[in-house]
């Protein structure tokens, strides 16, 4: 009987463990690693705000007051919401995210977004040098 026991616990815990997991779930935590955010920060202390055009480009225009303090985390992206993808030389070196998850920029913060959710898991602030 006992030898019944290791294996279907070992069952139960190979279900939960292939579960995938969404932003509702207890206990997952996605974010930016230390490594991410100091290649980040490197990148854009070398390059600036370059790849983004002369100005204010896209990715870093203000955001309304009330748009702007729901860009955090748990929070859904609002819909409409311009966004840019990460500079290619970045993107080069940087890890892929997590599967489910996309780096984004919006509004000069770098954002850490689950894809089916549009959840905020992680926000990178002050990374791009104005």
């Amino acid at each position: 009987m006992k030898i019944l026991k290791v294996p279907c616990i070992t069952l139960l815990l190979g279900l939960a463990w292939s579960v995938p997991a969404t932003a509702g779930d207890v206990g997952i935590h996605v974010e930016f690693s230390d490594q991410e955010i100091s290649i980040i920060r490197s990148y854009y202390r070398d390059h600036g705000s370059q790849d983004h055009g002369k100005g204010k480009a896209k990715g870093l225009k203000s955001l309304p007051p009330g748009i702007a303090k729901n860009l955090r985390r748990g929070k859904s992206l609002p819909p409409g919401i311009a966004k840019q993808t990460l500079p290619e030389g970045l993107l080069r070196k940087l890890a892929p995210p997590p599967h489910g998850y996309e780096r984004i920029i919006v509004a000069g913060k770098i954002l850490l977004v689950e894809i089916a959710t549009q959840v905020i898991h992680d926000v990178l602030e002050d990374a791009i040098l104005r």
